[in-house]
């Protein structure tokens, strides 16, 4: 009896089991809750910013916030650059981490904290998006969106009691907002002197430690302390308005800022040779500074003389003595044709003592190569006195371009209008066909001006100012410049002359406020003309 009742109980429960089934797959097909209801489907354009963040927790900034930009690009260059900014960001970060770990060790009783290992590992932080403000200063503001989620690889070795503990950081992740400002942006590569670097808002911060194999951050309290601890220091050295600054470049330097001047007195010259085929040369002496846009200094014409005396003195603006070298080239004046070069040489500033007058007496070159051979023929030589007086500390100028500022345009100015400055400054190898009697003409709107005529003169200076007022910025408008021979001389034949002319558009001066600019005359071989434009508004 006692196995027929066992067969039967098992029997009865693959039964039960089956019929369990086969009752439960029909309840679950054929009867189905009738209080269900199709969900609604609405466009992700209708759901308001809490419901996408819920439903996307990862959506880029640029998606959610409008004043964020996509940085692509950006991730994918620091992914191609994350080998060599690893190097560079771990050397940065040892020289900043050594002081304040050698502030804060003593307060625990350490005694020395040291990196065995500083590596960032192979994944690069990313970019969620950019964020860009344009301000009225000469600076950059930059605000990412960064998270990293990387395998670094950073070993300490702590010391203390006698004992050696080595602690391992392991999965770190930061998620940061900081801003970054470059400023002053100045006119010489990388165009910016200073990185200032803040935090918005405190970091986000998360790693584990491991001491001896052992996770320190599995114990009960210590993980909350040590990131609480570690985003308080770094909100108390960095969060707005403190700052993380980096020098890269000498601002002074930078900008080019006037630091000194250089007094040039051109004495004399002696045993020039002749160029001229019938009687001497009319020698004169042309020199500037390099690594200055201004135009170049001359002396004036010695008629038929081939032991000149000038005696003429000049001020040029130096801007870095180290590098900036004094050229000057004696030329042979011609009423008609190129001037002849009669020699040159230079002088570098780091040669003269500052406040010390040196007087030099330069033999003249053919060309500034060491190795060229008629360099070895006498060409004659040049007395000059130089003397640098350095600025002192309250002459020092603020910045080149405070040297330069536009002023504002005078009271009675049209109110959206403003003042176009125009000044003639110089011109070069501007030759005629039958006379050399150069004026400048002006042409705006309808307008015209004109410069002086400069008689018998291929390089001719006017600086002349004119003035333009305008209702309106001329932002669309040309300027037209042509320079012009009148004949001296009574008769109808060629009484006039075009020695060339240019159209210069005023939608940069609008932008800039300033612009002084060398410019190639059409219709002219070689002729240039310098022309100064500044655009004066009431504010």
């Amino acid at each position: 009896m006692g196995f027929f009742s066992t067969v039967l109980g098992f029997c009865g429960f693959g039964v039960g089991i089956s019929i369990g089934l086969v009752a439960g797959y029909f309840l679950f097909i054929y009867f189905q809750p009738s209080d269900v209801k199709d969900p609604v489907l609405r466009p992700l354009v209708e759901q308001d910013s809490e419901t996408l963040q819920r439903m996307f927790p990862e959506i880029p900034l640029w998606v959610k916030n409008p004043d964020y930009d996509r940085v692509d690009w950006l991730n994918k260059f620091i992914e191609y650059m994350w080998p060599y900014l690893d190097k560079a960001i771990c050397k940065t970060a040892m020289t900043i981490a050594k002081p304040i770990i050698a502030e804060q060790i003593p307060k625990y009783k350490i005694e020395s904290v040291e990196f065995e290992t500083l590596t960032l590992g192979s994944l690069p932080p990313t970019f969620q998006g950019m964020k860009v403000y344009t301000t009225e200063e000469k600076e950059l503001i930059m605000e990412p969106s960064i998270k990293w989620a990387g395998n670094p690889n950073i070993t300490l070795a702590v010391k203390a009691f006698g004992l050696k503990a080595t602690v391992q950081v392991v999965d770190l992740q930061v998620f940061a907002s900081p801003r970054i400002t470059l400023k002053p942006l100045v006119p010489s590569f990388p165009c910016f002197a200073n990185i200032y670097v803040s935090l918005m808002d405190k970091p986000h911060v998360d790693f584990g430690l491991k001491l001896a194999g052992a996770d320190l951050m599995s114990i009960p309290g210590l993980y909350r302390f040590v990131q609480e601890l570690i985003k308080d220091q770094v909100a108390n050295m960095y969060l707005w308005p403190k700052t993380l600054d980096v020098p890269i470049v000498d601002p002074a330097k930078a900008s080019k800022r006037p630091v000194g001047i250089l007094t040039v007195k051109v004495v004399r010259a002696m045993k020039l040779k002749k160029k001229d085929l019938l009687g001497a040369s009319d020698p004169y002496v042309k020199f500037k500074l390099t690594e200055d846009k201004l135009p170049s200094k001359k002396t004036t014409v010695k008629q038929k003389n081939l032991n000149p005396e000038w005696n003429e003195e000049f001020n040029l603006v130096v801007k870095d003595p180290q590098t900036q070298v004094l050229e000057f080239t004696v030329y042979d004046w011609e009423q008609v044709g190129k001037h002849d070069k009669m020699g040159m040489n230079v002088v570098p500033l780091k040669e003269l003592q500052p406040e010390e007058t040196k007087v030099l007496t330069l033999d003249l070159l053919k060309t500034m190569e060491l190795n060229d051979v008629q360099n070895e023929k006498s060409r004659g030589q040049l007395v000059l006195e130089l003397t640098y007086k350095p600025f002192k500390e309250d002459e020092m100028p603020q910045g080149y371009e405070d040297t330069q500022t536009v002023q504002n345009a005078p009271d009675g100015t049209p109110t959206g209008g403003g003042l176009l400055v125009v000044t003639v400054h110089e011109a070069e190898e501007v030759e005629g066909k039958h006379h050399t009697n150069p004026h400048v003409r002006l042409l705006f709107r309808g307008e015209e001006k004109r410069t002086k005529p400069m008689k018998k003169n291929r390089d001719p200076r006017w600086d002349e100012e004119f003035q333009f007022m305008v209702d309106e910025p001329p932002t669309n408008d040309k300027l037209h410049v042509e320079v012009v021979s009148t004949s001296s001389r009574m008769g109808l034949l060629h009484p006039k002359e075009c020695l060339g002319y240019v159209d210069i558009s005023l939608s940069d001066v609008v932008s800039n406020k300033r612009i002084n600019e060398r410019y190639h005359l059409i219709d002219s071989k070689n002729g240039r003309i310098q022309i100064e434009l500044q655009w004066r508004t009431s504010s």
